[in-house]
């Protein structure tokens, strides 16, 4: 059990680190804080680079404490904020499967991440080295809480930003795919 989640905690944390570097440096093939940004923007968070900043070190920050597992629930409820707005502002509108740009992919990490919480980071991790005991149903709960808390803040911004918008402006910035 131990192994398997080490393994699920590096693999899970690494793409993660992967995914916010591409938004932070450009690494790994991604655009950066200013392409990113204009993704962002064309999607309704705005301000745009902002946006993106913050996204890619939620997601290289809690990758890095996953992986890593240190303040596992912390790191958790980074990756389960980013892939709940991930989910809501891209993917909710084209249904489950992955096939088809749908949530399915989100959904799996958002799982995977909270589900370490709840078993725990395993005998191979800083929490365990330094004697802290960060896991089961509160924990995980409380992880999950804190991901739609934290998910919601731009979501909720973002909501109020596309209202305000004429209808078919958002469809006139969307940049091309």
């Amino acid at each position: 059990m131990n192994v398997g989640l080490l393994i699920l905690r590096i693999v899970v944390g690494a793409m993660f680190f992967g995914h916010g570097t591409q938004k932070l440096f450009g690494w790994f093939g991604g655009h950066g804080p200013q392409g990113t940004g204009q993704f962002y923007e064309g999607i309704g968070f705005r301000p745009g680079v902002a946006m993106a900043v913050i996204a890619g070190m939620s997601e290289a920050g809690g990758g890095t404490l996953l992986a890593m597992g240190l303040l596992t629930p912390l790191g958790a409820a980074a990756i389960i904020g980013v892939m709940v707005s991930a989910s809501l502002a891209v993917h909710a509108k084209n249904g489950l499967w992955n096939t088809n740009g749908g949530y399915e992919l989100p959904l799996a990490y958002a799982t995977a991440a909270a589900s370490v919480v709840f078993t725990g980071p395993g005998r191979f991790s800083l929490d365990r080295a330094i004697g802290w005991d960060l896991a089961g149903v509160g924990w995980g709960l409380g992880a999950i809480a804190l991901g739609f808390a934290a998910a919601s803040i731009p979501l909720s911004r973002r909501s109020m930003q596309l209202r305000r918008q004429p209808p078919g402006a958002r469809d006139r910035e969307r940049p091309a795919a």
